[in-house]
Formats: structure tokens, sequence, C-alpha cells
């Protein structure tokens, strides 16, 4: 299950906070540790699973990923909940009070005031200083108009620049004005949003926008804010998250909430735009996450399918992981069974890009639960089904035979942050085709200090620094080189693999007696939790002679690591 459950969290909190005490795999206690770091000295251990699929440089056929390498972007102090790309712009909302530039620690030269709403260059990743405003609370969501000339934010702030606006806001993008003609306000939290060129659709946890009843979901104009007779009823629970299909017929919304206009929709439900009624959808069927037990956190949509995620916490709830939908009939066309809440998803082209605190996904045939817990906090998959769930898994969930993706090689380290009090470290996540960026309380990316913010991009445009490793995860020793003596004239070597952040295939080469005598080049497929020992058999050797051997691995971008070397060995 989880590590994090809906309720009294702190003032900072989306609605999710960490709880202790469980005594079996259920219920045993569970806390979320940093995944480890940079590569260092050779040490880890072998460990089983399943195969990873594709990387900045993947076999033909198999999607690439973005680097893994941490583009410098400027830093906030707190958390950020949401963002939104628009152009060159990504507009981020939480709570935090202060940005810097990169590389500055808190309280540095350069810091600014910066009120729970910020706007950095996404290619640059400096901050956009046409763009200055203030929230009086933290905003929790953000997205924009579909042609870019608006952001919408919503949250638990009631001014903006000391001027009343409740819970919602508009913003024009090509000036970074504040639109005090936009006049929704609605009585409680926001925290989900989706607009079309005249209607902005938001839920959360309110009871009347602009003073008309409205329970937790309501329809405006875009550009003045005045409330729309659209009144379908969230009838408990909370909404978490929205998204339009794609011909903009249906709203499918996803939360805590069991029943949508008293008509059955755990988690999930969809609605006509046109007039509010309840639609079917099916993913809510098999998708079980709802009451205070879990939730649907996000939905996204590329255009052709819509991909959510989802937490469970208890037995009223039954999923974590990511998957993927027909938009009008919310037939599942991938369940990605694996452990560990997952916060937001941003499909891309063949990519499905995630932030989580995975620590089991070998129902996916990918990396299984580790001893002691590791958590992954950012994955990428395949937004097609690749392979097969294996079940039931170890908490006795059985998405058996359902399609699943393929986990992609993409592993950026993100350490936990504290800001919230929930141990985690990446809330949110949105891309473009070039470039992903996430957003949480991360304290810092790939062993470097960068807090709350970080971009990556595709390889064209990253310095595609981050090589091999020999570094486990979770650290343990793997064998190193050794070297026997076999028959007359030959030695057995004997090596352990590597892993790299982002590439699979790596070149190993053999050397013996001096690091440019190369004797053997082959090249091997690995992910940090399938480390397998080779052996190769050097032979040709003049009886009596000694030799020592090292090996060299390098990955497509010429990046290297060497292993220690062996014992010095006479043949």
């Amino acid at each position: 299950m989880n590590d994090t459950r809906p309720g009294s969290a702190p003032s900072t909190a989306p609605g999710i906070r960490r709880r202790a005490g469980r005594a079996t795999a259920r219920r045993g206690a569970r806390r979320a540790v940093a995944v480890l770091a940079a590569a260092v000295a050779l040490s880890g251990t072998l460990v089983g699973g399943g195969t990873a699929a594709a990387d900045t440089r993947p076999a033909t056929g198999v999607p690439a990923t973005v680097s893994a390498d941490a583009l410098p972007t400027w830093q906030v102090n707190g958390v950020v909940w949401s963002q939104v790309i628009v152009g060159t712009t990504v507009y981020a909302t939480g709570s935090f009070t202060r940005a810097r530039p990169p590389g500055v620690a808190a309280g540095g030269s350069g810091e600014i005031t910066a009120n729970n709403i910020f706007a950095y260059n996404l290619t640059t990743g400096a901050r956009v200083s046409t763009f200055n405003h203030s929230l009086s609370a933290q905003g929790r969501v953000v997205t924009a108009s579909p042609d870019g000339s608006r952001v919408y934010v919503g949250g638990d702030f009631t001014s903006v620049d000391g001027v009343a606006h409740g819970h919602v806001a508009a913003f024009t993008t090509a000036t970074g004005a504040l639109d005090n003609g936009f006049t929704a306000s609605a009585n409680g939290i926001v925290r989900a949003m989706a607009a079309t060129a005249t209607t902005l659709y938001f839920g959360g946890r309110f009871t009347a926008v602009n003073g008309r009843t409205r329970l937790s979901v309501a329809a405006v104009s875009a550009t003045t804010g005045t409330p729309l007779s659209w009144a379908p009823t969230v009838d408990n629970g909370t909404v978490w998250s929205m998204v339009l299909a794609p011909d903009r017929s249906r709203l499918v919304i996803g939360g805590s909430f069991t029943t949508l206009n008293k008509q059955y929709a755990y988690g999930m439900g969809a609605l006509a735009t046109s007039t509010g009624a309840t639609l079917p959808w099916a993913a809510n069927t098999t998708i079980k996450d709802a009451t205070t037990s879990g939730a649907i956190t996000s939905l996204r949509t590329d255009g052709v399918r819509i991909y959510g995620s989802g937490y469970a916490y208890g037995s009223g709830s039954s999923f974590e992981g990511t998957f993927a939908a027909d938009p009008y009939t919310g037939a599942i066309s991938v369940l990605n069974d694996c452990h560990g809440d997952t916060y937001d998803v941003a499909p891309v082209g063949e990519v499905l890009y995630s932030v989580s605190h995975a620590h089991d996904c070998s129902a996916v045939r990918a990396f299984p639960e580790m001893n002691p817990r590791q958590n992954l906090h950012a994955l990428a998959q395949t937004t097609t089904a690749k392979t097969t769930n294996i079940g039931p898994d170890s908490y006795g969930w059985n998405y058996n035979g359902m399609p699943a993706s393929a986990m992609l090689q993409w592993y950026p380290q993100l350490t936990i942050g504290t800001y919230t009090g929930q141990s985690q470290a990446a809330w949110s996540v949105a891309a473009t085709s070039s470039y992903v960026v996430l957003g949480g309380e991360f304290p810092s990316v790939n062993g470097t200090a960068q807090q709350g913010l970080v971009r990556f991009a595709v390889s064209s445009l990253a310095p595609n620094r981050r090589g091999p490793s020999y570094q486990t995860i979770p650290p343990r020793t793997i064998p190193g080189v050794t070297a026997t003596r076999s028959t007359a004239g030959t030695v057995k070597v004997g090596y352990g693999t590597a892993w790299d952040y982002d590439n699979q295939a790596l070149t190993y080469q053999i050397v013996r007696d001096s690091t440019s005598n190369v004797v053997y080049t082959t090249t091997y497929s690995t992910n940090f939790w399938t480390l397998p020992f080779h052996t190769y058999t050097d032979s040709g050797l003049a009886p009596g002679s000694s030799h020592w051997y090292q090996v060299k691995v390098t990955d497509p971008f010429g990046n290297t690591a060497w292993s220690p070397r062996s014992p010095t060995v006479t043949a």
C-alpha cells in the first residue's frame, strides 16, 4: 500500500500526510527513504528482477526519454504542488515565500520574495521577472487556456496582490498581469482545473461559487469568471483532479468521492459538459481509490488517451501507480500496479512520466521491493501496453493479465524534503516534447543542491553527463574483478556489471596490465536491480607470466566508470 493518507495534514499539505505503524506488509511501519545519488566506488549487490526498455539512446522502436541530467533552474524554499507550461514559460504554484537562482543556498545572493506563485523560463531555468505576484495562501493547481493567453490558479488563497480573489484567479500571459475583471470566487479550497476557450471548470472542496450553490465542482466564464448554470454535484469527498476529453464533450474528474449526482463514481467519473449529467466511466469499476483511504490524484490527456494516478491507504482503496483509459468510455488500456503513492503524470509522445514514491513495481515486471526499502521519485513508462501485470501482488491486489506499460530507463535521483512533513520529493510533473519539469519539496537532485524545481531535457539539449555507476540501490557490495588461473596460458576474469541513470546498454572493456591494452569488448543491458556477474577467459598468455585486469564501462555518450584492479595472478 502507501505511506500517506488524507486527513488533518499540515497547512502546507495538499491533503495527504504520512502515517506510521503497520505490522504486516499492509500495516508495517513504512518510511520513505531517499534514493542514493551519485556514482561512487565499487559497491552493491546482485538483485533479481525483470527488464527495462529505453533511455536517451534506446534500441530501434523503443521511445527515448529525456536525459537524467538536472538542468540549472531557479529554486523555491517550500513546496511546488502544480506547474503548467505555456510556450517557454513555466508557471508554478505551491507553498513558498522565496525564490533564488540555481546554485544559491537559501537566503543567499539574488534571492527574491515569491509568495506561493512563480514563473521561470523553460529553456534557461531563469526567473521570468515580468510575472511577479503574491497569493495570500498556498496555490494548489495552475492551468492554462487552450490558446495560452491566460493562466488560472486555484488554491487556499483569498487574495492576490492584496486584492480579493476567493480561491481562484486569472492572469494574462502576454503581460503577466493579474486580471481583476475575472471575478470567480469559491468559498472553499480549489485544487483541480480544466479550461476551454470559453469555460473554466474547477473542483475541490466548496459549497458555493459567487454565492451560488455549487458542490465541489463548478464552471465559470473563462473571461469574466461569472458562474454558469452547469451544476453537477460531488456528493461526498474532494475533487483532486480533472481533465477534458479531447472533443470537450465530457469532463473526467478524480478524487476521494464515491458518487457524482448521487450515482456510483468511486474515485473517478465523467460528467457531460453540456448538462452536467453523469456519464458511464468504466475505469472506476476496476481502479478503486476513494473515501479516506485513497484518491485519484491526477488526470491528464495527450489527445488520444486519458492518463491518471492514484494512492491507497486502507481497505477502501486498492490501486497505486499509473493508468491509461479511453477518454469516452473509460475502458482501461494500461494499468501499472506499482506500489507507492503516485502524485502526478505527464504523457509526452510514447512516454508517460510520473512522480511518486514508488518502491515495488515487480507486478509490472520492473524493480522489486528492496531491503532496506528504497523509493524512486520520478519514473518513465510507455504510454501503451508492452507487457502484462503479474498478480496477485504483495498486498493481495490482483490485476493479473491486465495490460501494463514497459518501464523505461530514466531514474533521476531526488532526495526527500522536510517542508510538508510528509517525507516526499516530487509532487508535480509537466512536459513538452523537449523538456520535463518536476516540482516538489526535494532539496537536491542527483546529489547536487536544487530545491523544489528542476528541469530535464532531451539528449540534444542536455549535457549528457550521467554516466555508468557501480553504486547499487540500496548500497551493497557486488563482487569486484577477479582473476584466477585456468588451463595453461589462460586466466579466467570475473566482473560485476554497472548501471546508468538514463542508458541501459553499456559497453564493457577488459584491460590487461595497462588501461590502454584492451583484450575484450562487449555490451550488456542493465538497470539498478539487474546487475549480473560475467566471466571472460583470457588465453594465449605466456606460462608463468603475471597479470592484472580492470574493467572500463562506457555509456553511449562516452561517460566512463572504472572498476578496481584485480589482484595479480600468474598464468
